[in-house]
C-alpha cells in the first residue's frame, strides 16, 4: 500500500503532516510530486500552480522558493489555513521516508532536463536514501535520464494506456507499470507478470477495487485513504 501524496484522505496533500501521518501507519510506502522553483529548488506539489491548495497563486517555476515557502495552504476543508500546511522541500520529505522507514515514490512531474533530474538525485543521495525511492513519471524521457544516471534503481512508467509500444519502451529501459486501476483486468496483470514487470495500481479508494486488484496479484497499491 502506498499512501497518494502523503495520507491526504486525513491530512493535506504533499505536506510534511501527511507524509507524517502515512509513516506511522502501516503503508509501505510515500508518493508525492516534485516541481522545481524559478531559482532551482525542488519542491513536492502536485500542481504547477498553488491556485488549488492555497488562496496565493503562483506558478512554481516562475516564482522563488523564498517565496513559496511563505505560502500557507489550506486544510482539507479547503477553506481554513493552517501554519503549519506549507510547500515542503524534497529534502524533507525524503528525510521523513528515511527516519521511518518508508519507501519514497517519487513523481518526476514535469519533463525535466538530465542536469535536474541529476540534481534530484543528488539530494536523495546527500540523505543517503537512493536505495529506498522508487522514481515515477508520465514522461518517458525523465525515467530514461533516471535510467541513466541509476541504473540500479527502481522506476515505474505512469501510463493508463497498456499499449504493445508502451510495453515495450518499459521491457527495454527495465521499468515496471503504474496504471491507471480501471485499466488493468485480470489477464492483463497475469500477462504482464509474465513479462517480469511489477503493478503499481492508482488510485484505488474504494476498497471492493482494492480486494479486487490484491486478489489478482498487483504488487503495489496507490491510495488516498484505503489503509
Amino acid at each position: 500500500m502506498i499512501a497518494h501524496r502523503g495520507l491526504s484522505g486525513i491530512e493535506k496533500e504533499n505536506t510534511l503532516p501527511a507524509f507524517v501521518a502515512a509513516a506511522n501507519r502501516s503503508y509501505f510506502g510515500i508518493e508525492t510530486d516534485v516541481h522545481m522553483t524559478r531559482d532551482g529548488k525542488f519542491v513536492v506539489i502536485h500542481d504547477e500552480t498553488t491556485s488549488r491548495v492555497a488562496k496565493a497563486n503562483v506558478t512554481i517555476e516562475k516564482t522563488d522558493y523564498s517565496e513559496i515557502k511563505n505560502i500557507e495552504l489550506y486544510d482539507i476543508c479547503g477553506k481554513k489555513t493552517r501554519t503549519d500546511l506549507r510547500i515542503p522541500l524534497l529534502s524533507e520529505y525524503i528525510r521523513i521516508c528515511k527516519r521511518y522507514e518508508k519507501t519514497a515514490v517519487l513523481e518526476l512531474k514535469t519533463p525535466f532536463t538530465k542536469e535536474q533530474v541529476k540534481q534530484i538525485v543528488d539530494i536523495i543521495k546527500s540523505e543517503k536514501y537512493l536505495d529506498g525511492v522508487i522514481f515515477i513519471s508520465f514522461h518517458q524521457q525523465d525515467l530514461i535520464y533516471v535510467r541513466e544516471l541509476c541504473p540500479d534503481s527502481s522506476a515505474q512508467f505512469l501510463t493508463g494506456d497498456i499499449s504493445k509500444e508502451n510495453v515495450d519502451f518499459m521491457k527495454k529501459y527495465r521499468l515496471d507499470l503504474d496504471c491507471q486501476h480501471k485499466s488493468l483486468t485480470e489477464d492483463n496483470v497475469k500477462a504482464l507478470h509474465g513479462l517480469g514487470l511489477k503493478i503499481n495500481a492508482w488510485t484505488v479508494d474504494d476498497p471492493k477495487a482494492g480486494e479486487r486488484l490484491a486478489l489478482w496479484g498487483v504488487d503495489y497499491i496507490t491510495t488516498n485513504i484505503l489503509e
